[in-house]
């Protein structure tokens, strides 16, 4: 019967001079990240500053962009059409008069809103599956291991383009949320079983076992011993996808699957109305759009790897020190 008092006294501890437990392990994982040196230092300081640069267009994207992302006037003039590289049009025009760099600056902001959605609506939707089915086990688990394993079997972009074809004609916030709910069906199964797995072991831990024994609830095992000890890597996955929606956000648009060009800007579809410029040998309407992708997805492939090196105990490496002998002592004049 003493037992039970002491555990509701548990979570007072913080109250005193040490800290709680979960403020613990919240500065370990940031000391972590401050300790970093050598190459995973360098990948995510660069990846970073890299997102950073993206992020900062992306806000402020109506201060940055000369232009509408659809404009094709100015003053009453129309643009003209395909023209190159100027000190009006800094990446020149498309087809339909539109300046390049508008295009490309909006089309940050598109991307990471995606981004950004896809991979929150992935997170809550695959996180509580698979700690729900890693936990309880049995028919739940058996149900939800075969569904993802079905989402799983199929190409990704294949399975983005169905679900973007179903969704087509339901208005759910715009082009955006629809193509940001495509992206989240690709990767709620990697989620699901990063999670799964690891709560299949975490939930045989012997401080999991005390739970249950001094009678705690599912739920307060799952969100206080579990939850903590299972999320680890969603943050390193989660980088890494957001690099992958970027691709994958590119290959919808460039199928004409993706954001419609009237709602947003999208380097996809600007590469897709590019094809038949590249064989006219006008090169700039492919290139910027072309090259933003790239750098976003190593952007963001540099920042997903440095986490994995810095976070990763398995992979972290302790910073070593030289060792130092003590100087050998001279022997004295009696001794020789």
């Amino acid at each position: 019967m003493s037992a039970i008092p002491a555990a509701e006294a548990a979570p007072t501890r913080g109250a005193g001079p040490n800290p709680p437990p979960d403020a613990r392990r919240t500065g370990r994982r940031f000391a972590a990240l401050r300790s970093a040196r050598g190459v995973p230092r360098a990948l995510l300081l660069v990846g970073t500053v890299m997102t950073a640069v993206f992020v900062v267009l992306a806000v402020f994207a109506p201060l940055i962009a000369p232009y509408g992302f659809d404009q094709y006037t100015d003053g009453g003039h129309r643009f003209a059409k395909l023209a190159g590289p100027s000190a009006q049009h800094l990446f020149g025009t498309t087809v339909q008069s539109v300046d390049v760099l508008s295009r490309v600056v909006f089309g940050a902001r598109t991307a990471l809103e995606v981004v950004v959605l896809a991979v929150v609506f992935s997170v809550l939707i695959g996180v509580p599956l698979g700690l729900l089915s890693g936990y309880f086990g049995g028919l739940l688990d058996r149900f939800l291991v075969l569904v993802m394993d079905a989402l799983f079997a199929f190409p990704y972009l294949l399975l983005a383009i169905v679900i973007a074809f179903l969704l087509s004609n339901v208005v759910i916030g715009g082009g955006v949320v629809t193509t940001a709910l495509a992206i989240t069906v690709i990767y709620v199964p990697q989620y699901f079983r990063v999670v799964r797995a690891s709560t299949l072991s975490a939930r045989e831990a012997t401080y999991v076992e005390a739970a249950r024994a001094m009678g705690a609830p599912a739920r307060t095992v799952i969100s206080r011993y579990l939850f903590v000890n299972v999320v680890h890597s969603v943050p390193v996955i989660a980088t890494l996808n957001a690099a992958d929606a970027i691709l994958t956000l590119a290959g919808l648009g460039f199928l004409g699957y993706g954001i419609q060009p009237t709602e947003a800007a999208e380097w996809g579809y600007d590469l897709q109305r590019a094809i038949a410029d590249a064989g006219a040998g006008i090169w700039w309407t492919a290139l910027y759009p072309g090259l933003a992708i790239t750098l976003l997805v190593i952007a963001l492939t540099l920042v997903g790897e440095g986490l994995n090196e810095v976070v990763n105990p398995a992979l972290r490496r302790s910073r070593s020190r030289p060792v130092r002998l003590p100087a050998r002592p001279e022997r004295k004049a009696a001794d020789r």
